[in-house]
């Protein structure tokens, strides 16, 4: 990356970050940067994604041409290409810095670019294949499909969409199906002990790593996968003969359940390989070959089974049905609402419904509530901010995906007078939600004074405050109490 053309202030692009940009945040919450991780900031402006990850203790350095000449520019495990491709106006530079930046990655190279949808926000005239800004900056701005075309074509790689114009190119191949794998894996939990036993109890210690082995993986370990596991040969002989006790004393219905929501999350993770080359079982981690064999008869069975899977999401009238059906979620005549804590307990069709548009998107970081779209195929991703703590909280932010087209329609209601707000809320999550029953007391509340009556018109603020005015009650917290007069 040279200094800019004559004309162009590629420098003034640089930020003064108070936090961390969002492909360094994206990649601390992914995993890919760890405690362990060396990380190299390539065009790092004025330092502020440094300064952040030395403070969390990660080994972090940087290098920008105009703000950071003398930084250094070597190997390292990730490497951060924060929006540095879009201001340069040079297509063949282009090209060539992300180049560079990927021959300095020993596993992970982030890119991030702006994305078309941000146009509105850009002051000033075209130029080339971009925008010239009011600033006297070049500003190219990507499609979120271009963008990832654009790096595979030219590194040869196949990327994978942390989130919106956020993508990580992994250099081992079974590191990058281990990420994906684990984008659609439950949070699992060591199953829970029910009934006493003298043997289990003297050696619980011992046992616990393999219950939280099961409890996670949902399979027996191999030796040299299990923590503490000489111990537990040393007491029991073998891994085997430990998992007879932990049998003894665990509901066979747990176990059931383990096994069952495992084989689903690998099916998912399957019939969303398809977006890019599905892998040979040869190219998998270790841990995932042995996860393939345990809950399936073959590799190729477990890749028809979620191929039909893959089918089934792709045909609406299914996803309809699904849709009405589900236990989990708000029901409206034209999509399923969920909660981003609940996404795991939908039926697996719908799960993967919901994961076309993430394979393409990545992560929406600000949304937290879904909406699976039951007449054509879309899924939307919300940010209601105050869903915790506001009885009825105002939407923020919409993404939707059109997975037909894969365009992107970004909106905002942060300055709006007159935002959509939810109703209901603990019908978008699951009973297990700390809230839930707060929210279903509200609901209760709300519906004994009449405020459901006229749904039409309480969908929005003002239509909802003039119900609660009409019917002379108002809300504190998360209660309906009678208004003052």
């Amino acid at each position: 990356m040279s200094e800019a053309a004559p004309g162009f202030a590629r420098h003034r692009t640089a930020l003064a970050r108070t936090d961390l940009s969002r492909p360094a945040r994206l990649a601390l919450n992914d995993g890919v940067i760890t405690q362990s991780t060396r990380v190299l900031d390539y065009g790092c402006g004025r330092g502020g994604d440094i300064r952040r990850l030395r403070e969390q203790g990660i080994d972090c350095d940087g290098w920008d041409p105009a703000h950071r000449p003398d930084g250094p520019r070597n190997q390292a495990d990730v490497v951060n290409l924060g929006y540095v491709v879009n201001v340069i106006e040079d297509v063949a530079e282009r090209a060539e810095v992300l180049r560079t930046a990927w021959s300095l990655a020993t596993k992970v190279l982030v890119v991030a670019a702006r994305l078309e949808v941000e146009a509105h926000q850009i002051i000033g005239g075209c130029h080339q294949d971009g925008f010239v800004t009011r600033l006297g900056t070049f500003q190219k701005l990507y499609h979120q499909d271009e963008l990832r075309r654009w790096i595979d074509g030219t590194l040869e790689v196949a990327s994978v969409p942390a989130g919106p114009g956020v993508f990580y190119i992994f250099r081992d191949e079974a590191a990058r199906q281990t990420f994906l794998a684990s984008r659609y894996r439950r949070l699992g939990a060591a199953p829970r002990v029910r009934r006493s036993d003298e043997l289990f109890e003297r050696h619980k210690d011992i046992l616990q790593p393999l219950l939280d082995f099961l409890g996670h993986q949902g399979r027996l370990p191999q030796q040299e996968e299990l923590s503490g596991a000489q111990a537990i040969c040393e007491a029991f002989g073998s891994i085997q003969r430990a998992f007879r006790v932990v049998r003894a004393v665990v509901d066979e219905a747990q176990w059931e359940d383990v096994q069952q929501q495992r084989t689903e999350d690998l099916l998912i993770y399957l019939a969303l390989s398809r977006f890019s080359r599905r892998p040979r079982l040869t190219e998998l981690s270790a841990p995932l070959q042995l996860d393939m064999r345990a809950f399936f008869t073959s590799y190729k069975a477990a890749c028809e089974l979620a191929d039909a899977l893959l089918f089934s999401a792709g045909h609406m009238p299914s996803v309809d049905r699904l849709c009405q059906q589900s236990k989990i979620g708000k029901q409206t005549p034209s999509a399923l609402y969920v909660h981003v804590s609940a996404l795991d307990k939908l039926a697996p069709v719908l799960r993967i419904y919901e994961g076309c548009a993430r394979a393409f998107i990545g992560a929406v970081e600000s949304a937290n509530v879904i909406k699976l779209h039951r007449g054509s195929p879309q899924v939307s991703y919300l940010s209601y901010p105050g869903f915790d703590t506001d009885p009825h909280p105002r939407l923020d932010s919409s993404l939707l995906v059109a997975l037909q087209t894969f365009r992107i329609e970004v909106r905002h209601f942060s300055n709006s007078k007159n935002p959509p707000i939810l109703h209901r809320k603990e019908e978008f999550v699951a009973e297990a939600y700390p809230q839930h029953a707060k929210f279903a007391r509200l609901t209760a509340q709300e519906e004994r004074h009449g405020l459901y009556e006229s749904p039409e018109r309480i969908g929005t603020q003002a239509g909802w405050e003039q119900v609660l005015q009409e019917r002379g009650v108002s809300l504190r917290g998360h209660r309906v109490v009678l208004s003052r007069g």
